[in-house]
C-alpha cells in the first residue's frame, strides 16, 4: 500500500508562521492598551485639572450637564447610564458632589475607579462645625484655592498614572506644566500688593465657600451671611448677621457671582459695606480654560478689594 504524500512546507513558511504567532497573540493586549480611557468629573474645576492633565490622550466627560446647581442635583438615569461608559470618575469627595456615590451604586459599574482629589489636601472646617475636621463636617470649597488646587491636580495625575500606565510620564508632564501656571497666576496676584498699605479691614461673606480662597491672602472671615450654603437666612438670622456686621466694624462683603441673592442689597444699606462678587466655578460650560479663567478673575477681585479699603 503506497503511503500518503505529506504537502512539503518550505522552511521559510515555517519560520514565517512560528514568528507571526506571538504576533498575533499580542494584538488584544495591545489594542486594549491603546484604547483611550474615558474619565468623569462631577464639578468644573475637576473637568479643567483633568483636561489639562489628560490632553488629547483621554476622554474627560462631565457626569452631570452644564447649568444644573451641584449643590441641589439629583441622580437622572440618562446621568446614571453615562458612568457605564468610564474607566475611573474624579470626585471631590469631601461633601459637594455626594449625589456621586449614590450614582456609581446604581450604574453598571459599581465598582468603577474612584479617585479622591482630595486625598492630600488639608481641609477646613465648615462654618459652624467647630475647629478641626476629625469627624466634624469639612469646607468641600477646596477648588477655589490655588494651593489646594496644586494638591488635587497632583493627585489626580498620579492615580490616571497608575491607571494608565503607557501615558503615566505625559500626565506627570502636563501636571507640572500646568500647576506651573496657577502658581504664577497667584505669585501675579500676591505681588500686585506688594507696594499696597497694609489694609486692616474685617470681612464677611455670604456663604463659607470663599475661605480657602481668601486665607491665599491671609485674610479671615469674621462672619457668613447664610446659615448653611445655598439656605437663605430667615429675617430674624438676617438681622442678627447685620448686628454682627456692624458690631465687628466688617467693611467689605464677598457675594456669590454665579447666584446672587436679593437680601445682599439689604445687607449692603443697612451695613454701608463694600460689596464684591466672587465665582464659585460652578456654572456654565465645561472647558478645560476654566478653572484658569474663573480664578484670576477671583484672585483679582480679591486683590482691588485690599487695595480700595487700604
Amino acid at each position: 500500500m503506497q503511503a500518503p504524500k505529506i504537502p512539503f512546507v518550505s522552511r521559510r513558511r515555517v519560520l514565517s508562521a512560528l514568528t507571526a504567532a506571538p504576533l498575533a497573540l499580542s494584538l488584544p493586549a495591545r489594542a486594549q492598551t491603546a484604547r483611550r480611557l474615558r474619565v468623569g468629573v462631577t464639578l468644573h474645576p475637576y473637568y479643567s485639572y483633568t483636561a489639562n492633565i489628560v490632553g488629547p490622550l483621554a476622554d474627560v466627560v462631565p457626569v452631570i450637564p452644564a447649568g444644573f446647581n451641584p449643590h441641589a442635583y439629583e441622580p437622572r438615569t440618562e446621568d446614571i447610564k453615562r458612568i457605564g461608559s468610564l474607566d475611573a470618575i474624579v470626585l471631590n469627595g469631601v461633601g459637594h458632589d455626594d449625589f456621586a456615590g449614590r450614582m456609581i451604586k446604581a450604574s453598571e459599574k459599581p465598582d468603577l475607579k474612584v479617585i479622591e482629589a482630595n486625598a492630600q489636601v488639608p481641609l477646613l472646617a465648615a462654618v459652624g462645625a467647630g475647629r478641626g475636621t476629625s469627624g466634624k463636617v469639612v469646607n468641600p470649597h477646596t477648588f477655589l484655592s490655588v494651593t489646594a488646587s496644586i494638591s488635587q491636580v497632583n493627585t489626580i495625575a498620579r492615580e490616571l498614572g497608575a491607571l494608565d500606565p503607557a501615558n503615566a510620564a505625559a500626565y506627570t508632564a502636563n501636571a507640572r506644566a500646568y500647576a506651573q501656571k496657577l502658581r504664577k497666576l497667584r505669585a501675579d496676584a500676591l505681588a500686585r500688593l506688594t507696594q499696597t498699605p497694609g489694609a486692616d479691614f474685617r470681612i464677611a461673606t455670604i456663604h463659607g465657600a470663599y475661605d480657602y480662597l481668601l486665607r491665599e491672602f491671609g485674610l479671615e472671615v469674621a462672619a457668613v451671611v447664610e446659615p448653611a450654603h445655598g439656605i437663605e437666612p430667615s429675617p430674624a438670622q438676617l438681622k442678627g448677621t447685620i448686628d454682627q456686621i456692624r458690631a465687628l466694624d466688617v467693611k467689605v462683603i464677598f457675594s456669590e457671582m454665579d447666584f446672587p441673592s436679593a437680601y445682599v442689597d439689604t445687607i449692603r444699606r443697612e451695613t454701608g459695606v463694600r460689596l464684591y462678587a466672587l465665582t464659585h466655578i460652578s456654572h456654565g460650560p465645561y472647558t478645560a480654560e476654566k478653572f484658569e479663567q474663573e480664578i484670576a478673575r477671583n484672585l483679582a477681585t480679591v486683590v482691588r478689594a485690599i487695595q480700595e479699603a487700604a
